[in-house]
């Protein structure tokens, strides 16, 4: 007999390896560098933008348009955060996102545009808040409580995560 998932333990434990990618590093500076780096990603793809490695794993394109998805959402968690009190965060399932949102399908050029136009309003907005708006929360419904400075840091480990990730697939 299987045991079953607790949803809690996997929250804690995706939060764990997203801030374990981050490590030491500084998050608004790997969030701003990321852009750059995604390009240069799509510059040495070339041909295999679209290539899958394997048929579940994403390709190149795919995994940079999970970023933008995990962009505009975190845009929209970040600013329920700070401006409402005890703002609820939504889920999203990002195979679904991937598969009704036709990744595959997307212009290479719009999608690091508005990747970069997101991210940097999003940076913009981290410059200019203080150590009290860091340690406002918003409550996820699958994590819990999430400060916008921990949302901040998990969304950093996430770059480090999937760039990998798209590096790997030229890899394969």
């Amino acid at each position: 007999m299987g045991t079953t998932p607790d949803p809690v333990a996997e929250a804690a434990e995706y939060q764990r390896f997203l801030l374990a990618k981050l490590g030491d590093d500084d998050p608004s500076e790997v969030q701003a560098a990321t852009p750059a780096a995604l390009r240069a990603v799509f510059r040495e793809a070339g041909e295999r933008l679209h290539t899958r490695p394997a048929p579940t794993e994403w390709s190149v394109l795919e995994t940079a348009g999970h970023m933008l998805d995990a962009e505009v959402v975190s845009s929209a968690r970040y600013r329920w955060i700070l401006s409402e009190d005890d703002a609820r965060l939504v889920g999203y399932d990002q195979e679904l996102w991937m598969q009704r949102l036709r990744h595959d399908q997307d212009d290479p050029e719009e999608l690091l545009a508005a990747f970069q136009g997101l991210r940097a309003a999003n940076l913009s907005l981290w410059s200019r808040s203080s150590a009290e708006d860091r340690a406002r929360v918003g409550i996820h419904e699958e994590r819990g409580p999430e400060s916008y400075e921990l949302t901040f840091r998990l969304i950093a480990g996430h770059d480090h995560n999937h760039l990998a990730q798209a590096r790997n697939a030229l890899g394969a």
